[in-house]
């Protein structure tokens, strides 16, 4: 009996260590972080370059999976960037209108998704978050905005959602961003969406 019981304490001393030492291995989250490979990544095709972006849908699953259904069914295709703000970011995904006014969520017409927070997620240059109305919070339908300048847009953290971030292409929001616009902040010649595609990153 007591030969026993050594040999379970020895075995639950093993286990807490193995525990610890796995603990400890444990990566910190980094927004910045390259995709894991195998990892699903899209690549968005402009009329100014390549785009290619991660997602966190450990996270923030229903957002993720929202854009990743709309974009798979096409919506995005031949879309415009319709608001451009230098400093600030660039917003299209408006599959309905191409003016900001349109758009709705993978669930079909006149539906929205619920605000989807996480704390780790923020504002950082290249981030990419659900666009919505001011009022209510749960209005996000199709349309996204990607951050560009180089101190982020923290000031947002906690009020849109961070879905994804973009890791190679960022020269190709610098681009965008540098068109000029009319007093409606819309590019005077058209910043396009040209396909969306899904791979696994190498």
């Amino acid at each position: 009996m007591k030969k026993l019981a050594r040999m379970l304490i020895c075995m639950l001393v093993l286990s807490l260590f193995i525990l610890m030492f796995a603990a400890c291995e444990t990566k910190p989250f980094n927004q910045l972080d390259m995709p894991e490979q195998g990892e699903e990544i899209a690549i968005l095709t402009t009329n100014h370059g390549v785009i290619k972006i991660k997602f966190f849908e450990d996270k923030v699953s229903e957002t993720v999976k929202n854009f990743k259904e709309l974009a798979k069914a096409g919506k995005y295709e031949d879309t415009i960037f319709h608001r451009v703000i230098k400093d600030f970011m660039i917003q299209g995904g408006d599959f309905e209108k191409r003016d900001g006014t349109g758009g709705y969520s993978y669930k079909g017409p006149g539906t929205y998704l619920e605000l989807e927070i996480d704390p780790e997620l923020k504002h950082l240059r290249g981030a990419v978050s659900m666009a919505r109305k001011n009022t209510p919070l749960d209005s996000a339908g199709s349309q996204f905005f990607i951050v560009h300048p180089e101190n982020g847009a923290d000031f947002l953290d906690g009020s849109y959602a961070v879905f994804g971030q973009v890791f190679e292409g960022l020269e190709i929001i610098d681009s965008i961003a540098n068109l000029e616009t009319d007093p409606f902040n819309k590019p005077l010649t058209d910043a396009i969406i040209e396909k969306v595609e899904f791979i696994e990153f190498e």
